[in-house]
């Protein structure tokens, strides 16, 4: 008779690197970085920093290209507007002569759109590299946050989470009921209201529950203990200076060009 070993299960995918640092050293990163851009008016040290931060989160958080580019959209067509905007509207040097654009609007106004890309980059790599779960007992562990604000809002979030699957679940009822218009089942806008009415009173009920489970539990009253607390480690601190370093070397470059 042999004896048999039980075959390894698959083992969970490492972790980026950027995910294996506590969410409160990296919120506390995001907003003194976002901060320190609001001394920068030059564009090309924010340039640097912009291309820094590009090729950081791609390597840190293991983000794939494409999905960074698309959440960069939506800054990239803010930027094209606050350079228009500060180009034709700041006086100053005509780029050239009866040009209705200004030299010190035009840098100012790429400026300001470095700005937004920076913390763009920055704010997708905090988002796709932080678990809603971690950056809430991470808060109530290390900034003190009360859990009856830290346990709400991770119950909001992941209602809103399962809004998608609740609205197809809705869709799909209302379809096997809904008169064929072309061989497909009709939606105009009055079936689009009632599905969309059927989604808020699902939501409330749900929220109703949520609210009761978590008054139940006694959320808020007294001390806490914390399930797979999220410590802060040597790692944290290393991050901390090399983000300081970067923008201490984006400052000199910025004192030296001028």
């Amino acid at each position: 008779m042999t004896a048999t070993h039980p075959q390894p299960g698959p083992q969970a995918p490492a972790r980026s690197l950027l995910a294996r640092r506590n969410p409160t050293v990296k919120a506390a990163i995001l907003l003194a970085a976002s901060l320190a851009t609001l001394g920068f008016l030059d564009p090309r040290p924010l340039l640097v920093l912009w291309a820094l931060a590009v090729v950081a989160v791609l390597a840190a958080a293991r983000l794939p290209v494409r999905t960074l580019v698309l959440g960069q959209v939506p800054f990239v067509v803010f930027g094209v507007g606050l350079v228009a905007i500060n180009a034709l509207s700041r006086p100053g040097t005509p780029v050239a002569p009866g040009a209705p654009v200004s030299v010190e609007g035009l840098t100012i106004g790429v400026a300001l759109a470095l700005r937004g890309l920076v913390i763009g980059v920055l704010t997708i790599g905090f988002l796709a590299s932080t678990p809603p779960r971690d950056l809430m007992v991470s808060l109530v562990q290390h900034a003190h946050l009360s859990p009856r604000y830290a346990y709400s809002v991770l119950a909001g979030h992941r209602m809103l989470a399962a809004m998608p699957a609740r609205w197809a679940t809705i869709r799909a009822a209302h379809a096997v009921r809904a008169p064929l218009r072309r061989g497909r089942p009709r939606f105009g806008p009055a079936d689009a209201g009632r599905a969309a009415f059927a989604l808020l009173v699902t939501s409330i009920r749900s929220a109703e529950r949520i609210a009761l489970a978590l008054e139940s539990r006694g959320l808020g009253e007294g001390s806490r203990t914390v399930w797979r607390p999220v410590p802060i480690g040597r790692s944290d601190v290393v991050l901390v200076l090399v983000v300081a370093a970067a923008w201490a070397g984006a400052a000199m470059l910025g004192v030296r060009l001028r």
